[in-house]
């Protein structure tokens, strides 16, 4: 029986002063999502804009400098009596133009679908 409650991932980040190259995706959650998530954000608290990748290769989003951007998934499930939801595993990817200063972060939200 589902729970009635939203948890959160432990937050994930990445400091951009290490993105070194500009064609490079870097991963901000290595080991990917722990949970399938209903939302995530991403939080750009650094001085470069950022692209986004879920799959490390092609470009997907985009996250302005000192921004965020949500991706409320079940908002979107059509019908409306199912679940939308980022896939457990998923890993998360950021490239810069260049190096910067400040970290990215990756938050992400979950309903225990299982009861446990």
């Amino acid at each position: 029986m589902s729970k009635n409650y939203v948890q959160a991932l432990v937050l994930a980040s990445i400091d951009s002063s290490t993105m070194s190259s500009s064609t490079t995706f870097y991963a901000i959650n290595s080991a990917g999502l722990t949970k399938p998530c209903s939302l995530i954000r991403i939080v750009n608290n650094s001085n470069q804009d950022m692209t986004i990748s879920y799959d490390g290769t092609n470009a997907h989003d985009f996250c302005p400098k000192a921004s965020e951007i949500q991706l409320p998934f079940q908002s979107n499930a059509q019908p409306n009596s199912n679940m939308a939801l980022i896939a457990q595993g998923t890993v998360v990817y950021v490239k810069a133009a260049s190096a910067g200063m400040g970290l990215v972060y990756l938050a992400g939200y979950y309903q225990d679908l299982k009861g446990s």
